[in-house]
């Protein structure tokens, strides 16, 4: 007899329906979660290498326009980061970790269905295994109980069995996979929270050009240079004046030895 036949799943008495449905729910919850997590994880260092690109740029409404057109958790925190990049070091922090823990849960949505499921689906089928000894036992009762009746309720207390386990294995793994790709993307939005931060406190408040070479500097050297012309002492007119009045002295001096 195979496993495959339908006739197996049927002695398995009403507990089986139950496995079934919970399998069922259990298959459509992990699909889900893994075309979620799937979509919101990125690869977070290209992703934030291109926006310090676009930030050095001085384009901040570019890098949140990247940020909206990104799905997943991580652009989500650079996007609050740099909504809020010109306040302060402690307003900053409490941005990207606000953003941060809205973020989380959205991740571990459905992990605890799951592992309930494959908590509860060994119970199920120890309930079915007891149900199909309590009907052998009634076979037993019976006067003209006969080979037939007492292996109906072997098969459903040993289906129940197999049926709880046959779930219960693939949903614990199932688990602990999805939580695995939560715990990376947790990791990738602790660090690019942290290094946006670190980013955007340094290196965004020095200017594109670091080293003293950029527009604010040129500006600068320009006021100190007129500054000194303005600060520098005007060439006197006495000089001027003074050789007029010498000149003028001579003159009248040859006129009064002419006459």
């Amino acid at each position: 007899m195979s496993f495959t036949d339908f006739s197996l799943f049927a002695r398995g008495g009403p507990m089986m329906w139950v496995l079934l449905i919970l399998g069922f729910l259990c298959l459509v919850l992990f699909v889900e979660r893994v075309f979620y997590l799937h979509r919101g994880q990125i690869r977070a260092a290209e992703f934030l290498g291109g926006i310090k690109n676009i930030l050095a740029k001085r384009r901040i409404v570019e890098a949140l326009t990247v940020c909206e057109e990104t799905p997943g958790p991580v652009a989500a925190v650079v996007k609050a980061a740099l909504l809020h990049a010109e306040e302060g070091a402690e307003r900053l922090r409490f941005e990207v970790q606000e953003a941060a823990v809205i973020e989380l849960p959205a991740l571990e949505r459905r992990l605890g269905s799951i592992a309930a499921i494959a908590q509860v689906a060994p119970l199920v089928g120890l309930l079915g295994t007891v149900l199909g000894m309590a009907t052998t036992f009634h076979a037993f009762e019976l006067d003209y109980a006969t080979a037939s009746a007492l292996s109906e309720g072997m098969w459903q207390a040993l289906l129940c069995a197999v049926g709880g386990l046959l779930l219960a294995i693939p949903a614990n793994l199932a688990q602990h996979f999805l939580a695995g790709r939560v715990r990376a993307i947790v990791r990738d939005i602790e660090w690019a929270g942290n290094e946006i931060m670190r980013y955007l406190l340094t290196d965004y408040q020095k200017g594109a050009a670091p080293g003293g070479g950029g527009v604010g500097a040129l500006a600068g050297a320009a006021i100190n240079g007129a500054a000194s012309r303005d600060l520098a002492p005007p060439s006197p007119p006495v000089n001027a004046a003074a050789t007029a009045a010498g000149s003028a002295a001579q003159e009248e001096g040859r006129e009064g030895a002419a006459s």
